[in-house]
């Protein structure tokens, strides 16, 4: 951890650095690496990926993996992530260290860290008006966290939008020199539901991370059915919700420190 801490602050801090992050941060790398860890080549890197990452494979469905990818995609059992039951609780959709920051004047301001615009998140969707004064739930996945993700409560998606990018790593040092959340390829969908008003959640990648994969289009979604998953690298996922529908403990909103949080876990509550 010491040397990639390393690594990034000469990439974000120092000129020749910032000469080499462009084609890091560049999507034809992460097609490249993705070819890669798609190929049974990649099963190589299983065994070290899994102590390195102290990752538990006792919770996964199998153990025998033809591909890197196919280890770092493993679905859990089913009774490793249960949903919470209660229908008035919003779910985190997947597991990763969250941050929950108020959404002011249509603008987020993440302490220390790049402001960035609800409107230029959403890629200027006029959508993003509807946010004004509301909650914006920042969830920011490792290499070892599991990178399945599901949706937060049911209602009704509609179409999966794609916006192209860079692939700057989503680590905190990037976060505080650029604004990687509007600068990054993302994916976002409307998602109307009867107790949350519309939650619009969007994947956002990071570097070496060139897929997005959601599984559904348009209609009917179910409170902790899976949506879809991240290949390799750390990635960040987004929730924002409108004002005066979503209760969260007063504490937790702007606090400095992430909260770890599983998928499934309640992270807020109808009001």
């Amino acid at each position: 951890m010491a040397e990639e801490g390393k690594l990034l602050r000469f990439l974000y801090h120092t000129a020749p650095g910032r000469l080499l992050l462009r084609p890091l941060a560049g999507r034809g790398l992460s097609r490249l690496v993705g070819r890669y860890l798609d190929s049974p080549l990649s099963r190589v890197w299983i065994r070290p990926f899994v102590k390195k990452n102290g990752i538990d494979l006792t919770e996964a469905e199998t153990t025998e993996f033809p591909t890197f990818n196919a280890c770092f995609t493993r679905r859990l059992r089913p009774e490793c992530r249960v949903p919470d039951p209660d229908p008035d609780a919003l779910l985190s959709p997947c597991d990763g260290l969250l941050r929950i920051l108020p959404i002011r004047e249509g603008t987020v301001f993440p302490l220390k860290e790049s402001e960035y615009t609800v409107r230029d998140l959403l890629g200027g969707d006029d959508a993003a008006e509807r946010y004004r004064d509301g909650l914006c739930f920042v969830f920011r996945l490792c290499v070892h966290h599991y990178h399945r993700y599901v949706y937060p409560a049911d209602g009704v998606k509609g179409e999966n939008v794609f916006l192209p990018g860079a692939l700057h790593t989503v680590r905190p040092i990037a976060l505080r020199e650029r604004p990687v959340f509007v600068e990054n390829c993302r994916e976002y969908t409307m998602i109307q539901t009867e107790r949350f008003g519309t939650i619009a959640q969007i994947e956002i990648g990071a570097m070496l991370v060139g897929r997005i994969v959601n599984r559904d289009g348009p209609g009917a979604v179910r409170r902790g059915e899976e949506k879809g998953m991240f290949l390799y690298g750390g990635s960040t996922i987004v929730l924002l919700t409108e004002p005066g529908r979503i209760g969260v403990p007063p504490e937790r909103i702007e606090c400095p420190d992430e909260i770890p949080v599983r998928c499934g876990e309640r992270i807020g509550y109808r009001l």
